[in-house]
């Protein structure tokens, strides 16, 4: 039995096939996107950055060797999603993007492969993309979609924030989500914390929570307005900002009652939990060779030596703006 998002699914895929931003991947193309499959990993991982189109069997095979477990090829992948090219003005490809087959979390279409080549950026072509996916979930019924972004691919984080995405876990990488019954989000440094405001129809951009700091710890304030969000915007409100507070190098600690707490939120919840994954993340990204440090410093437990110390504030992250919505 085909359960009805399944066929929601297949209609929204259609939806995304019959639009003009993006043309479907044909039979004998699965090569061509595999490299530019390639060449999105290599920017996030590696910072390198190569031509798709001009990369011949030597080169991939030498840069998939180099990128490891992580690198591998995976025939056959569209059997469980199907594939798009993003198209530029002129009708040419200028990115990729695909969507599964099938939904995730609360039946929401699943998005991957999200690339545009640097000689296209600066044109909204990633944007409208997005777009295109949302729109096609939501006239299908689906709660618009999901994907999922590498901690250590800061451009990437940075520019799914600027999208309005929300945080809605990181188990395994920071999975953002946008949907219909999440507003607007954005976030403003004042008197040096971080608020995050939602849109609101009558009242503009109202504040919910306020991120400052003391000492070496975070200190999370909520107002009245949090307290009365609907269960969708406070389940993923303190994730979200929990995001912005690592980008922008602030801490994510409220002290070390809160830390022995942490794994309760291994998954999504209190910023405690993120501060957990992003030293696993990072741990990994080193043990593989790679660089993968971030702007957040996690904050030592207080020991002899630090209660002596003189405790210091962070100053804001020049960077802070490019975690907005800007």
């Amino acid at each position: 039995m085909v359960r009805s998002w399944d066929a929601a699914v297949e209609r929204a895929q259609d939806r995304l096939a019959a639009g003009v931003r993006l043309r479907a991947a044909v039979e004998g193309e699965e090569r061509r996107f595999a490299r530019w499959d390639l060449a999105s990993l290599l920017e996030g991982e590696l910072g390198e950055l190569v031509d798709p189109d001009g990369l011949d069997e030597r080169a991939e095979r030498g840069w998939r060797e180099r990128l490891g477990e992580s690198g591998r090829d995976w025939p056959g992948g569209e059997l469980y999603r199907r594939r798009y090219w993003i198209l530029d003005g002129r009708g040419a490809v200028a990115g990729t993007v695909a969507v599964d087959n099938w939904t995730k979390g609360p039946s929401q279409l699943a998005v991957s492969s999200l690339y545009v080549r640097p000689q296209a950026r600066g044109q909204g072509l990633a944007a409208g993309a997005l777009d295109e996916v949302y729109a096609a979930a939501t006239a299908e019924g689906l709660p618009g979609f999901r994907l999922e972004a590498h901690w250590s691919w800061q451009s990437a984080v940075r520019y799914y924030l600027r999208r309005g995405l929300w945080v809605v876990g990181w188990k395994r990488s920071v999975s953002l989500a946008r949907m219909p019954q999440l507003p607007l989000h954005r976030v403003r440094e004042e008197d040096g914390r971080l608020l995050l405001l939602v849109a609101d129809r009558q009242r503009g951009w109202v504040p919910i929570l306020a991120a400052g700091q003391e000492g070496r710890w975070l200190r999370l304030d909520e107002t009245a307005d949090y307290r009365g969000c609907d269960a969708w915007v406070h389940e993923y409100a303190r994730s979200t900002l929990a995001l912005y507070l690592a980008l922008a190098g602030r801490p994510l600690v409220r002290g070390p009652q809160w830390w022995a707490e942490a794994w309760r939120w291994a998954e999504a919840g209190e910023p405690e939990g993120l501060a957990v994954r992003i030293e696993e993340f990072e741990r990994t990204a080193r043990a593989a060779g790679r660089d993968g440090a971030g702007p957040y410093r996690p904050v030592a437990l207080p020991g002899p030596a630090a209660e002596s110390a003189p405790e210091s504030t962070a100053p804001l992250s020049p960077r802070l703006a490019d975690s907005g919505n800007g």
